[in-house]
């Protein structure tokens, strides 16, 4: 799909759609309470339909009204699975579900799309092989193969932190206690924060003893509840940018004291009014290409802590640079530093592409409300975002999308 953007300005309120990550954590629990909970304002993604469709796998009874979601949960180490678990292109599904599947003992296949089955699985990979556990990839088939036991991880904090939450749903349910060691540098740490906040509500208590250390008590259950998807200030901050361009807009549905460490934004956005700022995204890194749109339009920036920009759903440094140079776009990509210099920009000499990548298509697509120009590949908004462009259009956005 093309989306054809003219230059145009925004002006209007959008209410922000719930947040990815919050909805992915909550439906997790879920499924891993006792009894029923019912979690409202799901944002529709293709991301949390995965998550959906591995924990239906898994054995969990998920129904669905609207954006409101039922969820029967189940013990985890007493599943039985029915059939592979397809995590799609989502890299939280999978990562936070391979020690969930390990729980049961049972050999569990996990399947996705061929990017999301190249990304790095090093973490779990040596934690398996110590603990004599079953973790083989073969023909882009994950296979799992437990029981997972507690005790004493060490994981290495400067690749994911998915890896770590993935425990933290897991090592709860366990016979002893468990404690994970996090190797420095530890970045993304607010989406660690998101985690424990999400097993706090689900009754569940794991807490860190030191910026570098989590102990995890055994023997717990998760108990079922109510609960609301909070809005995504991930999502927030491509709408809130458009201000940057002399629109004006309002987000609402966001919550104040929220733990998603996208909301920083809010402080980054006036810096880069300044001259060409340093700014690190060790704990933003899904902030980056909206950062480089503001900094190639404005007064250019150096952007730090870009080296994990490379197993994202596309290699989002090189593909930014690649695409904002077609604007005449000043931009060095190093290796854990970004470097773009203030210049003019001009209207893209050629269409620009999405790279598959749903943040990158929305980074570009609000440069274009300035020059005007065409985006291939705008289908992949529906990752996380899938009304973003009728939402930005029904605030004045002049966008035509063609199949």
């Amino acid at each position: 799909m093309r989306a054809l953007i003219k230059k145009s300005r925004a002006s209007g309120t959008i209410l922000a759609p719930t947040s990815k990550s919050m909805a992915h954590r909550l439906l997790i629990a879920a499924a891993m309470a006792e009894g029923t909970s019912v979690i409202r304002r799901i944002t529709a993604s293709d991301d949390t339909r995965a998550t959906v469709s591995c924990l239906r796998a898994l054995g969990a009874d998920i129904r669905e009204d609207g954006d409101t979601y039922t969820v029967v949960g189940l013990d985890m180490r007493a599943a039985l699975p029915n059939g592979a678990l397809n995590a799609d292109e989502s890299g939280s599904t999978l990562r936070f579900l391979i020690p969930v599947a390990a729980l049961c003992g049972a050999e569990v296949s996990l399947v996705g799309a061929p990017q999301l089955m190249q990304r790095p699985l090093s973490v779990y990979e040596a934690l398996f092989e110590q603990r004599g556990m079953k973790l083989t990839k073969e023909n882009e088939v994950l296979t799992v193969k437990g029981p997972l036991e507690g005790g004493d991880f060490s994981v290495r904090g400067d690749v994911s932190s998915q890896f770590i939450s993935g425990l933290l749903f897991a090592l709860p349910t366990l016979e002893c206690d468990s404690v994970i060691k996090i190797l420095p540098p530890f970045e993304s740490r607010s989406y660690v924060d998101l985690t424990v906040l999400t097993l706090k509500k689900f009754g569940v208590d794991v807490h860190f003893e030191d910026e570098l250390t989590i102990r995890i008590p055994g023997r717990q259950k998760y108990v079922s509840g109510d609960f609301e998807v909070e809005g995504d200030y991930s999502a927030a901050a491509f709408i809130e940018a458009l201000d940057l361009f002399g629109s004006s807009v309002c987000v609402t549905g966001l919550t104040e004291d929220s733990a998603q460490g996208d909301r920083i934004y809010r402080e980054i956005f006036p810096t880069l009014k300044g001259t060409s700022p340093e700014i690190d995204i060790r704990n933003c890194p899904d902030l980056a290409p909206i950062l480089f749109v503001l900094a190639s339009y404005l007064n250019g920036a150096t952007i730090r802590s870009t080296a994990r920009l490379k197993i994202k759903e596309s290699d989002r440094a090189q593909v930014m640079a690649k695409e904002l140079r077609k604007l005449g776009a000043d931009i060095e990509v190093l290796e854990n530093s970004v470097i773009i210099k203030k210049s003019v920009l001009h209207a893209p000499t050629e269409p620009l592409c999405g790279h598959n990548d749903h943040r990158v298509v929305m980074a570009l697509a609000v440069l274009l409300t300035k020059f005007g120009g065409e985006i291939d590949g705008a289908e992949a908004v529906s990752k996380s975002y899938p009304d973003f462009f009728s939402d930005i259009s029904s605030i004045g956005i002049d966008v035509v999308l063609v199949e």
